[in-house]
């Protein structure tokens, strides 16, 4: 048996495991004496100021860590790693059932997530040794490409030396020195379409590229499955470092073809300069990586410098995300019903499912201000799919209160179509509920169809195929024409209130809520205007056929209890007369 036999029959685990109670910790000792398959040498880390020192100065094969553990996000814990220079897998373990605690796990780099309530001694062993191996596989690897240096590769080791004595050498000389930390976005969707084997060629045609607009000076390594970091010497100003970024972007924007197809990524690039970001490497990568996180906040290819400034935001945007998970699983979450009124006959035709956010100590918190963090950290996806569920069992009650045919719409984030079990998700919670699923309205932005149009277009026909049906929100404010929508099974089109509150004010407005109607109904699409606010809105928005309108004119978002309210005087209103309403 050669070495790398003998690596794969191994069944020794070195498991780091991150959970703050006792209890809970001897609960998964006993699960692991149960499996006589694997032995396994734990070091168990209850308090998060112990981590960072045991992931740089111990060997560690797995970390299972419990996602309710500390106060802050799962991207802090991962930064951990990053920062230490590991990209040894993690497995979390959560209260969420698998669908739930899944796709935010993997959003944010963990390699598996399990189900404390669906935990036993076999599930628990063979994820351990799933993601070892899956490690192991992927160091062969990534131990060619380190050791490759005519590729443009070089070693952890030897990066992290270059890289203390450009520090050291931009001291002497008064220059400075720029870090740079790229993350591939998306990534994992190659390998998902494409295969592994594809997605390694894909690497090494992009760092090939890089290679070629970098200095010699300059060092390249790739410190993860999708993540690179170069040293930038010799800068004497940001002005210098834009000027590399920019020919690093032209490279990385260009399609590779693979398997004679062209692959196009985009690329989230954070950069830390010394003296100002830090003057340690692993202080300059760690804000290398938080300035990478808020370029993931722009669409398509983009940079961002760190600063103090991003430094303190970094902090109250992790702090935002470890609330909101908080409220996941304590239930402080609510929806908020806003009613879309027919112009034709008064009638209440359907509501707008909208997220609100009762928090503990802040009160109630508007969407403006906790969605941005639900996308970055991807607990949107778990959200949303909880939203979906709350609509059914509404939609249900609706119908036994004598409402049966009343639509129920709800906002599809961007990424939800980064979960490739999007389609099987949304399926089971219809089918679970048992309702009317043509009462059932997937409201969707033009962002969302343009980040993977093919799969976007796959999956709306999947689930149209169910009997739901679709809505385009904001439409205006993105970059699709309306002649692009006939190719989507939409049924409906939202115009943004951007446009509905300069009625009266702006000629221009008129004119493309005129063209959207018109073009619609060309279509034989449905029109909703948002954002009605004044009898003169309304006025004109009826004379041009426009569908229906929601807005402040008629109702605010409400809770359940209220909409029923508002559905009862509405009826009783209606029995005394059409003026009454």
């Amino acid at each position: 048996m050669n070495d790398d036999q003998d690596a794969w029959s191994q069944t020794n685990i070195r498991l780091l495991i991150l959970m703050p109670e006792l209890s809970e910790y001897l609960w998964l000792c006993h699960f692991f004496r149960q499996n006589p398959e694997i032995t396994v040498d734990i070091t168990w880390c209850p308090d998060l100021a112990d981590c960072e020192d045991l992931i740089s100065n111990a060997q560690f094969d797995v970390v299972l860590w419990d996602s309710a553990m500390f106060v802050t996000s799962q991207t802090v814990f991962l930064q951990y790693l990053s920062v230490a220079g590991d990209n040894r897998p993690v497995v979390a373990l959560g209260p969420e059932p698998e669908a739930f605690g899944l796709p935010p796990a993997r959003v944010n780099g963990a390699a598996d997530y399990l189900c404390k309530g669906n935990l036993d001694c076999w599930n628990l062993g063979r994820a351990l040794l799933c993601a070892m191996f899956r490690q192991k596989v992927g160091d062969l690897v990534q131990g060619q490409l380190g050791r490759d240096v005519a590729r443009g590769f070089i070693n952890r080791d030897l990066f992290f030396d270059r890289l203390q004595q450009a520090l050291l050498r931009a001291e002497r000389q008064g220059q400075r020195v720029a870090l740079l930390h790229i993350n591939l976005d998306d990534f994992r969707s190659v390998n998902d379409s494409l295969g592994y084997q594809a997605g390694d060629q894909l690497i090494m045609a992009l760092a090939e590229r890089m290679r070629e607009k970098l200095r010699r000076v300059d060092s390249l390594m790739r410190i993860g499955g999708d993540e690179f970091a170069i040293i930038i010497e010799r800068v004497e100003n940001s002005l210098d470092v834009t000027q590399i970024i920019r020919k690093l972007i032209s490279g990385l924007n260009e399609p590779v073809v693979i398997e004679g197809k062209p692959v196009a990524l985009s690329a989230s690039v954070g950069i830390a300069t010394f003296p100002e970001a830090g003057n340690t490497p692993e202080m300059l990568l760690r804000q290398a990586n938080r300035a990478m996180f808020e370029a993931k906040r722009d669409s398509g290819t983009s940079y961002r410098f760190y600063n103090q400034q991003l430094h303190l935001t970094v902090g109250r945007q992790l702090t935002l995300e470890a609330d909101l998970r908080s409220a996941l699983r304590g239930r402080q979450l609510e929806l908020y019903y806003q009613p879309r009124i027919d112009l034709v006959t008064e009638e209440v035709r359907g509501v707008e499912c909208l997220l609100r956010w009762n928090h503990p100590e802040r009160g109630l918190v508007g969407p403006d201000d906790f969605i941005p963090a639900a996308e970055r950290s991807g607990l949107i996806v778990p959200i949303g799919y909880w939203v979906i569920e709350q609509a059914c069992e509404r939609l249900k009650e609706a119908a036994s209160l004598g409402y049966p045919g009343m639509v129920f719409a709800v906002n599809l984030s961007f990424r939800q179509f980064h979960d490739r079990k999007m389609t099987e998700t949304i399926f089971r919670i219809i089918y679970n509920a048992s309702v009317d699923t043509s009462l059932l309205e997937l409201e969707l932005t033009e962002s969302a169809m343009m980040h993977d149009p093919e799969y976007a277009q796959r999956c709306l026909r999947e689930l149209n195929q169910l009997g739901i049906s679709f809505a385009l929100d904001d439409f205006g404010t993105g970059f699709s024409s309306l002649s692009n929508l006939q190719h989507l099974p939409i049924s409906l089109v939202k115009i943004d209130k951007s446009f509905v509150q300069k009625l009266g004010e702006s000629g221009d407005a008129e004119h493309i809520i005129r063209a959207i109607i018109s073009l619609s109904h060309s279509l034989q699409m449905s029109v909703v205007a948002e954002g009605v606010e004044t009898a003169g809105q309304l006025e004109f928005l009826r004379q041009h056929h426009c569908d229906e309108v929601q807005g402040y004119f008629y109702a605010k978002p409400m809770p359940w209890s209220d909409l029923v309210t508002f559905l009862e005087n509405r009826n009783a209103m209606a029995l005394t007369g059409p003026d009454a309403l």
